[in-house]
């Protein structure tokens, strides 16, 4: 099991401003701030951070969606904090037939996902 992840960024303010309102409809929030980076996580863990670094990507992080309208919302909520188009929400039944997720490029161009496998 993955404790938490790190990701260099370019600039780490405008990926906190992309990533704390991106992931707010996941249950996300920003809950340590460093002077290299920031942690961002759910139920008071920080399991995704931002740093400083050199970019690490481009990578593929997808975040667990409680039910599809929550992928619906941190698509709209990362596309109106200046993500760019990757994937609309939907079904990818090449996946499984209860895969449903979406996609959008960060900041720094990775791609960032909300899935859910919960049924309709």
């Amino acid at each position: 099991m993955i404790d938490h992840l790190n990701i260099g960024v370019a600039d780490v303010a405008a990926s906190r401003a992309f990533y704390e309102r991106a992931l707010a409809p996941l249950g996300y929030t920003v809950l340590l701030q460093r002077e290299y980076g920031v942690g961002l996580g759910r139920d008071g863990m920080p399991d995704f951070w931002i740093s400083d670094r050199p970019p690490s990507g481009p990578l593929h992080v997808a975040f667990a969606a409680a039910d599809r309208a929550s992928v619906d919302a941190f698509h709209r909520a990362a596309l109106a904090a200046g993500g760019a188009e990757n994937g609309p929400p939907g079904p990818r039944p090449h996946y499984h037939g209860g895969y449903y997720g979406a996609f959008v490029l960060d900041p720094d161009g990775n791609n960032v996902e909300a899935v859910s496998h919960q049924p309709e």
